[in-house]
């Protein structure tokens, strides 16, 4: 327990006793919502330290919530999280191993992207949000303007953890807002989607802690 601090220590527990109400509440039923919510939010807190294990768990994250998209025809949920945000956290778990901090396996050595590759990403981005969009179109994807643009928030998500850039934290805080946005829509017809919210109102918060944590990591790994 010492590996975490206090502050972090009450941010998880408080998530997870939130998320927990909101499932009694709300749900009841859904065992792989609340599974994929408790994995999730664990994942941020070991994320937000720089350790490769919080890659572990959004892989697992990312396949469950592929599956819970998938029953509310969010297909443009699925198609991300399965086929981009999953088989990226690998890649982004494998580029967290090769670069640690002075040794440290446990926390990965923070980088810095330039303006060229901002540029690059913010083309690439481009690129990837107009072909989601016709294949999300294609499929008749609910809500299709926002479930475009979490694609592109999450592509910049797991493009900058990739790149382990501290800003990655700031792009998935994006894509909970407009995940909250979209689970409201569902919960409009099925209450349980509240469990759902809940959960990424949570994730927003953490994700924000989590872009403040890597700002000090980085100043402090570049005083030593």
């Amino acid at each position: 327990m010492k590996y975490f601090s206090k502050f972090e220590i009450g941010l998880w527990s408080s998530s997870v006793l939130l998320i927990l109400v909101s499932f009694i509440l709300f749900d009841k039923e859904n065992y792989l919502t609340l599974a994929a919510s408790l994995i999730g939010v664990t994942s941020l807190i070991f994320n937000a330290k720089g350790n490769p294990f919080g890659q572990v768990l959004m892989v697992i994250f990312s396949v469950l919530y592929g599956i819970i998209s998938y029953s509310f025809d969010y297909y443009g949920e699925m198609i991300t999280y399965l086929g981009m945000t999953a088989p990226m956290a690998v890649f982004a778990l494998i580029s967290w191993l090769r670069n640690p901090y002075k040794g440290n396996k446990a926390e990965v050595k923070v980088n810095s992207i330039g303006k060229k590759e901002a540029v690059f990403m913010l083309i690439l981005t481009a690129a990837v949000t107009v072909i989601f969009y016709f294949i999300l179109r294609h499929f008749n994807t609910a809500n299709l303007l926002p479930s475009t643009l979490s694609v592109t928030t999450s592509f910049m998500a797991v493009y900058l953890t990739f790149r382990r850039s501290a800003w990655y934290a700031i792009a998935y805080a994006a894509n909970d807002i407009i995940l909250i946005i979209l689970w409201i829509l569902a919960a409009l017809s099925d209450i349980s989607y509240v469990s759902v919210i809940i959960c990424f109102v949570v994730f927003l918060v953490n994700d924000l802690y989590g872009f403040i944590s890597w700002k000090r990591i980085s100043a402090r790994q570049n005083e030593g």
